[in-house]
């Protein structure tokens, strides 16, 4: 088990994507989604909600990338946080009015979600929390569940006066990364007994969710479509590396040296973070300087 504790402040700072398509990727983020562009050139997309560094979306161009085997070890979404109940219902107005096709939605009791896909298929969840005081806990595990989404009572949050859509809130972060496994076991010795995620919920069938300060997932895991999966080749489509940061210097650096005599290994190093590999080749940026990096 990990000798640290980490820290209430940490968070997924940025995530990368591989595609064979970099414009129509571009196109969608910046007017479905609403993320702003920092930059864009034929070879590379950064983006974020507010428009500014750090990046929490690069977008990576490979015409001849392999394509993604859903089946495989890689994303399975990443889910965007809103500040609010009300910022979600703006979002929610926003998919209806494009037409693009939304997936589903979810009340998983903590948070209030919307799902769907980009043009690559990669899933998105754009959410809301619910106040944390309400989340019910059970043994030190939070409760979570997918119920129906009340959407008529979520879109009447929107005064008649509201203003018209400008993309997500510029506060929207990265709530939380939802990866496909192959084992929950050994995902549950690499995220928990190793870099010292703590286990929020294990009882949901097929999935693993584990967090930092008491959140209910930084990282959700599941083997829904993946079990027992190899994983796919390398510089294919879909997840390139996610960043984990943690802008305690002391935390870091003790979860660095804990590393040590893991079975993996640091691949590579920069000042203030580093790369490791989880047991299914997923590549992971760790910061502990609280500023995003540049891909390595």
């Amino acid at each position: 088990m990990a000798n640290f504790i980490l820290p209430s402040s940490l968070s997924i700072r940025q995530v990368t994507l591989r595609t064979r398509r970099l414009t129509d990727l571009h196109t969608f983020y910046t007017t479905i989604l609403g993320l702003q562009e920092i930059s864009y050139n034929g070879a590379e997309a950064r983006l974020s909600a507010s428009g500014q560094e750090p990046a929490q979306l690069i977008l990576s161009q490979n015409e001849t990338a392999p394509l993604h085997n859903r089946r495989q070890p890689g994303l399975y979404h990443v889910a965007w946080l809103v500040p609010n109940r009300l910022e979600l219902a703006r979002a929610l107005r926003h998919f209806i009015q494009t037409k693009w096709p939304l997936s589903g939605f979810g009340d998983h009791l903590v948070s209030e979600a919307i799902y769907f896909s980009d043009p690559d298929g990669n899933g998105i969840e754009v959410y809301a929390d619910r106040p944390r005081e309400t989340w019910p806990i059970v043994n030190g595990q939070v409760q979570m569940d997918t119920s129906p989404v009340d959407v008529p009572d979520l879109l009447a949050q929107l005064p008649d006066n509201s203003p018209e859509w400008q993309g997500l809130h510029r506060n929207t972060l990265i709530g939380h990364i939802h990866l496909q496994v192959s084992s929950l076991a050994q995902a549950r010795r690499f995220y928990a007994d190793t870099l010292g995620f703590n286990v929020m919920q294990e009882n949901y069938p097929g999935a693993l969710f584990v967090a930092a300060g008491g959140y209910h997932h930084h990282i959700g895991l599941n083997t829904w479509h993946s079990q027992n999966a190899a994983p796919g080749p390398e510089e294919q489509t879909g997840l390139v590396s996610f960043t984990i940061n943690i802008p305690d210097t002391q935390i870091f650096a003790a979860l660095k040296n804990s590393l040590i005599n893991t079975p993996y290994p640091i691949t590579a190093e920069k000042p203030g973070s580093f790369m490791l590999e989880s047991p299914d080749k997923l590549a992971i940026r760790i910061e502990g300087d609280g500023q995003a990096q540049e891909n390595i």
